[in-house]
C-alpha cells in the first residue's frame, strides 16, 4: 500500500477482482485513469477509483459498451434523462436475446436431427437451418398476403411436429438422390411423393390447407417466397420432382373422377 488509501495497480488489481491487463486497457482508454508516481511513473489509485470501476462495471452490466461510457462516468448524478439511453440498451439486448434464443432452438434441433438419422446430406441441413433464420421473413410474407391465419396456426406447432416434419423433409431427400433419374411413374418414386405430401398435409392439418387451397397467389410471389428458403436440390432433380409432384396429383384427381 502506497499510503492511506492508495493503491498499488497489484494492490488495486487483487482487491477489486479486476486483472491488471484490464486496468491498463482501462487507463489506455482514458475510461480509468489513476495518478501517476512522479518519479517511477506507477500507477497509484484511489478510493474515488473503486467507486468509478463500480460504475464501469454496472454499466457493462446494463449492456452500455466501454466508448460509451465516458460521459457517464463524469456524470456525479443520475436523472430521468437516463432512461432514453437505458430504454435503447434494453431494446438491443432484446433483439440480441430473440437471435440467441433463436440461435439455441436451431442448434437444439440440428443436434436432434443429427442423433437421430446419423448423416444428412449437408445442402438438406442448411435448407432446414435456414428456414429457422427466415421465420419471422416468411410470417410477414403471409401476412401480406392475408395469410395471418396460416402464419398464426403454424406459430403454434409444438416443436415436436416441427422435428417430425423436419424428419420426413431429410428422409425424401435421401430418397430422392436415390430415386433421381426413374422415371416420374414409377411407383417407388409415386410412394415417395405420397408419403411426403400425406406427412405434409397432416402437418398443416385439414383447415390450414383449405385455406392455402382457397388463395390465388401469383407466380412472382411464389418465387418471392422460394427465394426466402431456397431449395437444397439441384435444378435438375427440383425439376424432376416438380413433375413427380404433378404426375402424382392428376393420379389422383382422375381417381377422384372415377370414384
Amino acid at each position: 500500500m502506497k499510503g492511506k488509501n492508495k493503491y498499488t495497480i497489484g494492490e488495486f488489481s487483487n482487491m477489486t477482482g479486476t486483472s491488471i491487463r484490464t486496468l491498463h486497457y482501462y487507463d489506455e482508454i482514458g475510461l480509468l485513469q489513476p495518478e501517476k508516481d512522479p518519479k517511477s511513473g506507477h500507477r497509484i489509485y484511489s478510493h474515488q477509483d473503486i467507486l468509478t470501476l463500480q460504475k464501469i462495471i454496472t454499466l457493462k452490466f446494463l449492456g452500455y459498451q466501454l466508448d460509451k461510457m465516458k460521459s457517464l462516468l463524469l456524470e456525479s448524478n443520475f436523472t430521468v434523462d437516463l432512461n432514453e439511453t437505458l430504454n435503447l440498451h434494453m431494446k438491443m439486448l432484446e433483439e440480441e436475446k430473440v437471435k440467441i434464443e433463436e440461435s439455441i432452438t436451431a442448434i437444439k434441433r440440428v443436434t436432434r436431427i443429427l442423433e437421430q438419422e446419423g448423416e444428412v446430406d449437408s445442402n438438406v441441413l442448411i435448407s432446414v437451418i435456414n428456414g429457422l433464420q427466415t421465420q419471422d421473413i416468411q410470417q410477414e410474407w403471409m401476412e401480406k398476403h392475408n395469410l395471418t391465419k396460416v402464419a398464426d396456426e403454424l406459430a403454434t406447432k409444438s416443436e415436436e411436429d416441427i422435428i417430425a416434419l423436419d424428419q420426413s423433409f431429410i428422409q425424401m431427400s435421401k430418397q430422392l438422390k436415390k430415386l433421381y433419374g426413374r422415371p416420374v411413374d414409377d411407383p417407388e418414386v409415386q410412394q415417395l411423393v405420397a408419403t411426403y405430401l400425406e406427412e405434409s398435409f397432416a402437418f398443416l392439418g385439414e383447415d390450414l390447407m383449405q385455406e392455402l387451397g382457397n388463395m390465388d397467389i401469383e407466380e412472382m410471389d411464389i418465387q418471392e417466397l422460394e427465394e426466402m428458403a431456397p431449395s437444397p436440390f439441384t435444378e435438375e432433380e427440383e425439376k424432376w420432382l416438380n413433375e413427380a409432384m404433378e404426375y402424382y396429383m392428376k393420379q389422383v384427381e382422375m381417381d377422384a373422377e372415377n370414384t
